[in-house]
């Protein structure tokens, strides 16, 4: 899959096979086995076929990625979508870890969530984690949509967290992603990215966000 960085993916049409690399591979492929098979049948996520010592090979989900949609001019079908999924999978309890429109598939007709992506970071956490990191994402990957973020947060339903402490929650995740990338490569090119990443998200102003 093109927007994965901690795994190796790849599909036949019929199953997905996840391999896991870098630092705490086997720690992460169990968290996603678990919490895979724990929400079958609350959320939308795929189904475990095959767990190995270094793989979990799950069902195929037909569905269009939600970063291959904001691309495609349906921002507002995928961040009102966001919001409202991300707000089931919080009433669980559960902090995804990686949340955002890169690790959802939506049906192309409908826009509702198919299947939610990437479990290996799920944790017992708070929300504005995952409310910080999908506006990340989009500010990042997608910076022409920030205007459409309030739809995101409106759609999510429950008080928003203020700027102060989403840009925290930002900072916090990018420091945790440099020391995994400094961990497993130190010196190396995703260091180097993360390590940019990191400095500009500490440069983004109070005036600039909502």
């Amino acid at each position: 899959m093109k927007h994965g960085y901690t795994n190796s993916t790849v599909g036949d049409g019929a199953l997905v096979v996840k391999c896991y690399q870098g630092p705490d591979a086997a720690t992460r492929l169990r968290t996603e086995s678990r919490f895979l098979r724990r929400l079958r049948g609350r959320l939308p996520v795929p189904r475990v076929h095959e767990v190995t010592a270094t793989s979990v090979t799950t069902r195929f989900v037909r569905g269009a990625h939600g970063q291959d949609l904001l691309d495609e001019g349906r921002a507002v079908e995928v961040l009102e979508g966001c919001g409202r999924t991300l707000a089931r999978i919080h009433r669980l309890g559960i902090v995804h870890g990686d949340y955002g429109p890169q690790n959802l598939l939506f049906d192309p007709a409908t826009f509702e969530t198919a299947a939610i992506l990437d479990w290996e970071w799920a944790h017992p956490g708070t929300p504005v984690e995952d409310l910080a990191w999908c506006e990340w994402i989009v500010r990042t990957h997608h910076p022409e949509h920030v205007p459409l973020l309030p739809r995101f947060f409106s759609a999510y339903g429950d008080p928003i967290p203020g700027w102060p402490e989403r840009h925290a929650a930002m900072l916090a995740r990018c420091r945790a992603l440099l020391d995994f990338t400094s961990s497993w490569e130190p010196g190396g090119e995703g260091e180097k990215l993360w390590r940019g990443r990191l400095d500009a998200t500490a440069a983004w102003a109070p005036d600039d966000h909502p």
